[in-house]
């Protein structure tokens, strides 16, 4: 992967909505080639394409909730779109979507659009911005030393991913059908009880740390606790409306530890509901 500058984003941005859509012909094409007689395979290719379209869906809704204009709508639809383009590569080659256990899929998917020329539509700079923001997507803490207008964007694409993520999630664990998914639980034995390390994260309201994560309902606590990482009021009233928090706890056991964990989770969200700026 090409190194990405940090310089600071001087110059502006032209972007139509034919760029978006160009972009969304390109994309679809690609995802089609990693289609094949595979069920499974099939199944979790169309899932994360499912999941890129209303993170698209998801970031233009906030955009327009914080009244971008509709330059800065479009680029964050580009990287929306974009932001886990590396994860098709990364399920043909390791069959799972865990990057512990095989690749940073932001990284490949940064690396895909460079090889493929993807953006060269777009000048330096703003190439540049759009890269950097899905590099950042999925890491556990935003860089200190980026431009403003880098972290604005990359907390904005953070937002939109986790809403969608926990629709699917959410989805997944009040599902009729009771077939169990190894791509979406990834591969983490359904044990009893909650690990006192992910407990503690919690507790501290923080971001559960992935190296605490044992079981699933670890992961679902995980999840839970995505909302200390939530940076935008509208993100926050879409949580509250949606009731994804309830419905993650109506998935977890009942016990004393949980209750502590959903008293810690919506005590955070009522914080962002009162307390961040629009």
């Amino acid at each position: 992967m090409r190194e990405l500058r940090t310089d600071c984003y001087k110059k502006r941005i032209t972007i139509e909505l034919k760029n978006v859509n160009d972009l969304k012909g390109w994309f679809s094409e690609y995802m089609q080639t990693f289609i094949d007689g595979d069920e499974d395979c099939k199944r979790n290719v169309l899932l994360k394409a499912d999941h890129t379209e209303r993170v698209c869906r998801e970031i233009v809704e906030l955009g327009k909730a914080l009244e971008l204009n509709p330059q800065d709508i479009y680029l964050a639809e580009i990287m929306a779109l974009f932001h886990d383009v590396g994860r098709f590569e990364q399920y043909i080659r390791y069959r799972t979507f865990v990057d512990r256990k095989s690749e940073d899929h932001a990284l490949i998917g940064v690396t895909i659009l460079q090889d493929k020329a993807v953006l060269d539509g777009f000048d330096n700079p703003t190439q540049d911005l759009i890269l950097r923001t899905i590099q950042y997507h999925n890491r556990a803490a935003l860089p200190q030393n980026e431009t403003e207008q880098c972290l604005f964007f990359s907390k904005l694409l953070r937002d939109a991913d986790k809403l969608d993520i926990w629709k699917v999630v959410t989805d997944y664990y009040h599902r009729e059908n009771r077939r169990r998914n190894a791509a979406i639980e990834l591969g983490l034995p359904d044990t009893p009880g909650v690990s006192e390390f992910v407990y503690q994260d919690i507790m501290k309201q923080q971001i559960v740390n992935a190296d605490h994560i044992r079981n699933l309902n670890d992961f679902k606590v995980l999840q839970m606790g995505w909302i200390f990482d939530i940076n935008f009021k509208p993100t926050f009233r879409a949580v509250q409306s949606r009731g994804y928090i309830e419905m993650i706890q109506d998935a977890l056991p009942v016990s004393i530890q949980i209750q502590d964990i959903a008293e810690k989770v919506r005590a955070h969200l009522d914080w962002g509901l009162n307390h961040t700026k629009e």
